[in-house]
C-alpha cells in the first residue's frame, strides 16, 4: 500500500483534529490532497484508524467506561444508568445516518459542502459562546435522559461531513445548560459507541480493499491515532479551563477555504 510516512501523518490529523471541534474531515481531505493519496482504499483507512481514537478516550476515560459494566455507588454514570444515557445519545444519529448513509456520501461529501458546513460550525460557536446561560450541569453524574437525548439531537449535525461530530455535541451540551469541560468530556465519551458503529459499519463494507500487505500500513495509522488523540484530550481539556471556544471557531473560517482550494477533482 502507500507508504508508511503517510500512514503516520494521517494518524496525527486523525488523532488530533478527531476530538476537538475543527472537523477531522476537513483536515483529512487536505492532508490526503497534500500527500496525493485518492481511492476507495484511503477513504476507508481514514475510517479505521479513528478506532486508534476511539481507544485513547477508552484508556483515558477507562474509569467511567469501567463502571459502566461494574457499577460503582459513587458514580451516578455507570451501570445500566450510565449505559442507557450513552444509548440516549446514540440513538438520533444512528437512526438518521442507518437512512441517509447512502445520501450523505452521495451529496454531502463534497468541496463545497463540506467547506460550508465548517463554516456554519464556526458560527455556531461564535454565537454558542456569545449567549448568555445557565450552567446547571457540570460533571458526569449531573447527566440526566434529557441531556443525553438532546446532545444526541445535536449530534446529528455531524452527519454533516465537514460540520465536527465534537463541535456539535459539546455546542449541543454548552446550549443544554453544561459548562464547556463536561460538555467536552460527555462529548469525548459519548463518541465511542457512535464511532465504534460507524467505523464497525464502514469496515463491513470496506474489508476486502486490504491484504495482509496493508497490515503494517494500517497499524502505523492505528497506533498514531492512539498516541495523538491522547495528547489532544488532555490538551483540550486544559486548555478549556483557561479560555472559550473562538480560537476554534476562526480557524474553521481559514480552514473552509482551504477544503476549497485542495479539493481533489
Amino acid at each position: 500500500m502507500e507508504n508508511l510516512f503517510s500512514a503516520f501523518i494521517l494518524g496525527i490529523v486523525e488523532g488530533v483534529t478527531e476530538f476537538l471541534p475543527v472537523s477531522s474531515t476537513g483536515h483529512l481531505i487536505l492532508t490526503n490532497s497534500l500527500l496525493g493519496m485518492q481511492g476507495e482504499k484511503i477513504a476507508a483507512f481514514d475510517v479505521i484508524i479513528q478506532l486508534g481514537a476511539i481507544l485513547a478516550v477508552v484508556v483515558l476515560y477507562r474509569e467511567r467506561f469501567v463502571a459502566l459494566v461494574r457499577p460503582r455507588m459513587d458514580m451516578r454514570f455507570s451501570g445500566v444508568r450510565g449505559l442507557w444515557l450513552l444509548c440516549l445519545t446514540s440513538i438520533p444519529a444512528s437512526v438518521v445516518g442507518l437512512i441517509a448513509h447512502d445520501a450523505i456520501k452521495q451529496y454531502l461529501f463534497g468541496p463545497r459542502t463540506v467547506a460550508l458546513a465548517l463554516f456554519v460550525g464556526a458560527i455556531m460557536i461564535l454565537v454558542v459562546e456569545s449567549m448568555r446561560r445557565n450552567e446547571r450541569f457540570l460533571d458526569l453524574d449531573d447527566v440526566t435522559p434529557f441531556l443525553a437525548f438532546g446532545i444526541g439531537c445535536f449530534q446529528c449535525l455531524a452527519l454533516w461531513p465537514g460540520f465536527s461530530r465534537s463541535a456539535s455535541t459539546i455546542m449541543g451540551g454548552m446550549l443544554l445548560g453544561t459548562n464547556r469541560k463536561l460538555a467536552a468530556e460527555y462529548s469525548f465519551v459519548a463518541a465511542v459507541p457512535i464511532m465504534c458503529a460507524a467505523t464497525g459499519y464502514d469496515f463491513l463494507k470496506n474489508y476486502h480493499l486490504f491484504s495482509s500487505n496493508d497490515l503494517l500500513f494500517l497499524a502505523v495509522g492505528f497506533g498514531v491515532s492512539f498516541v495523538s488523540a491522547w495528547a489532544a484530550v488532555k490538551f483540550f481539556i486544559a486548555l478549556l479551563k483557561r479560555t472559550t471556544l473562538r480560537p476554534f471557531a476562526y480557524y474553521r473560517l481559514i480552514l473552509a477555504p482551504l477544503v476549497l482550494i485542495f479539493w481533489p477533482n
